[in-house]
């Protein structure tokens, strides 16, 4: 199949009128927003204009997707699925906010591990939750004393509490640990704290790397996990996730309200049904381009901008850079992705949004194509001068 990422020309991207393409003028190289520069995967393309044909566009209904889900759990990491703990929801986070507000109150806490995904912090603070953190430490790890004072914090005073876990994790491509995994079920259970996992990156992890599903762990059995076939495939535009239950938590998914369900797309349950059920060989292209791009961004960036620390990621299409040590135009406390937008033209996600430890970092996205990769390195350098 070759390279999917060297398929399309930066003119076909830019006939796109979705975000990461309409966000910024057209001299902007966008490597911001978590989409990819793939052409859709066939299986998918067929599955969507079948169901257009059809006129097959009402409401999503039976268990398609979680049986979908299942056997790609199953086949990837012998992980076994129950889809009768299982519930579709509209996309990732507003089944993040719905599992919450199943466990969770009103002024409750949730913990997190800055620098983390923005949104986490948006919905959070929407839905009326307190936050606390627990920063990752200095080599992007899960910190089991920081977590343990976080647990505690949260449920101070008999309050309930919640661990809103990124795994794999963004924006680090941090690929947390057996070991790792099974001390957070541990200290939730220590504390009484429940853990709800977004794993909306999982099939996206690179050879000699393992993912490790959160429910598959003993000691998960009170907590929940959500899925998605829209990172790994390129489907942010046909929303659609599942939540999943342990043993213990599945008469409280139950109670997750009827009308959830009503916000899922039909047309992207067929999408990630088809993606999880027929996409694995378009998964495995992609995954080869992108391991070539995570190498290639970090030899690009050893030769012309060596200041910038990079470890490239165990998973996810994202790079989390270190630009603290560059001498950026404006000083010290110059924000280095205002500074690559502005005098580079090249646009990636502010460090700071990110939280704890943000600052003079950012986010790039090397879903694109090796020659775009390398023009936005070579702008960054310019920008610099």
């Amino acid at each position: 199949m070759g390279n999917l990422l060297e398929t399309l020309s930066l003119t076909d991207l830019r006939r796109r009128t979705s975000e990461k393409w309409r966000r910024y003028p057209e001299d902007v190289l966008p490597l911001w927003v978590a989409e990819m520069d793939v052409p859709l995967a066939e299986p998918v393309t067929r599955a969507l204009t079948e169901a257009i044909n059809l006129g097959d566009t009402g409401y999503a209904h039976g268990p398609a997707y979680a049986e979908a889900l299942a056997g790609f759990a199953a086949e990837r990491w012998g992980w076994t699925v129950d889809v009768a703990r299982t519930r579709a929801v509209p996309d990732v986070m507003m089944g993040v906010v719905e599992v919450l507000d199943l466990v969770t109150g009103h002024g409750d806490a949730v913990v997190v591990n800055p620098p983390v995904y923005p949104p986490y912090y948006q919905f959070l603070r929407s839905a009326g939750r307190r936050i606390v953190e627990a920063p990752l430490d200095g080599r992007h790890r899960l910190d089991p004393d920081a977590l343990d004072r976080a647990f505690a914090e949260a449920v101070a005073g008999g309050r309930r509490a919640a661990y809103l876990l990124c795994s794999p994790h963004n924006p680090t491509g941090t690929l947390h640990t057996r070991a790792e995994l099974s001390t957070v079920a541990e200290l939730a259970a220590r504390h009484g704290v429940r853990v709800v996992v977004d794993e909306i990156h999982a099939p996206l992890v690179y050879p000699g790397a393992t993912f490790v599903p959160y429910l598959s762990l003993p000691g998960t059995e009170r907590d929940f996990a959500l899925l998605s076939a829209s990172k790994a495939w390129n489907l942010a535009g046909v929303k659609a996730a599942v939540a999943v239950a342990g043993a213990d938590a599945a008469a409280d998914l139950a109670r997750m309200p009827a009308e959830v369900n009503d916000g899922v797309s039909h047309l992207a349950v067929i999408a990630h049904t088809a993606a999880l059920r027929h996409g694995g060989p378009w998964l495995d292209d992609l995954l080869s381009g992108l391991d070539a791009n995570r190498h290639l961004l970090a030899d690009l960036l050893a030769e012309r901008l060596p200041g910038v620390r990079y470890q490239p990621p165990d998973a996810t299409y994202l790079a989390w850079l270190d630009c603290r040590a560059l001498e950026l135009p404006g000083g010290p406390d110059a924000d280095p992705a205002t500074v690559f937008l502005e005098r580079g033209r090249v646009a990636f996600v502010p460090g700071p949004d990110f939280g704890t430890g943000g600052a003079g970092h950012l986010r790039l996205n090397f879903a694109t194509s090796p020659d775009v990769l390398t023009e936005a390195v070579r702008r960054m350098v310019v920008s610099l001068g």
